[in-house]
């Protein structure tokens, strides 16, 4: 199994299959905009257009499980995303990470990578590497800053 058998829903609510990310190396990022992290947005960006024409993605998922930081709809976390960090990155709709309702990409994203004591999603901002494969290589925590993961993202590029 790989990421690339799961879809979900682009921000403007269209359904992307993650397989059309195939023999790219991703880097999926549970999102927020009203977040004492929501600066990242400005280094995932900086990455992405560092390593796009590498083969290289970044994908937004916007989550409102955390202290409800996320209360936007679709429109207003585009319209924040672009406005504030030009983000030009895919962004998916909102989605659960944690729970029974989790988004089923994140329940297989945790159970491939889990995190300090739990598997389950802490905060937001957290981060998984994906090889070309479709393989959870590494996970990070949302404190870990984007730029600091360059290293891992040129050794799979």
């Amino acid at each position: 199994m790989s990421i690339h058998e799961f879809s979900a829903r682009l921000i403007n609510g269209e359904e992307k299959a993650l397989s059309d990310y195939k023999d790219q190396v991703l880097l999926i990022v549970n999102t927020a905009s009203k977040c004492g992290l929501t600066p990242q947005y400005e280094e995932l960006q900086i990455l992405y257009e560092t390593y796009k024409d590498q083969g290289f993605t970044v994908l937004g998922f916007p989550s409102n499980q955390f202290m409800n930081q996320e209360p936007g709809d679709h429109n207003e976390i585009a319209a924040f995303c672009e406005r504030n960090y030009g983000v030009s990155f895919p962004i998916f709709e909102k989605v659960k990470v944690n729970g029974k309702e989790a988004h089923p990409l994140f329940q297989y994203l945790t159970s491939q990578q889990g995190g300090l004591f739990t598997e389950k999603i802490k905060w937001n901002f957290t981060k998984f590497l994906i090889d070309r494969s479709g393989n959870v290589v590494k996970r990070y925590a949302p404190s870990t800053s984007p730029i600091k993961i360059k290293d891992d993202i040129e050794e799979l590029l």
